[in-house]
């Protein structure tokens, strides 16, 4: 199932994950290692960004509610 983001939580994800490229630190509360698969979640109210980091790259894998993400 497709989950539509509404444009008020895009901005807030889109501000988290500039966020945390600039100071990982930030938002060390948010972020957890995954379990079953590589990469990272970013934890942004209901939504979750899955992403991967490069070396100073972050890699976004997918964005999605949190009940279809996973």
């Amino acid at each position: 199932m497709l989950s539509r983001m509404p444009r008020n939580e895009a901005e807030k994800v889109r501000e988290k994950i500039f966020q945390y490229a600039a100071e990982p630190g930030s938002l060390a509360a948010n972020v957890k290692k995954l379990q079953g698969r590589e990469g990272f979640r970013l934890r942004v109210g209901n939504w979750r960004v899955i992403f991967d980091e490069g070396g100073n790259i972050l890699d976004i894998l997918d964005i999605g509610s949190r009940g279809s993400i996973y």
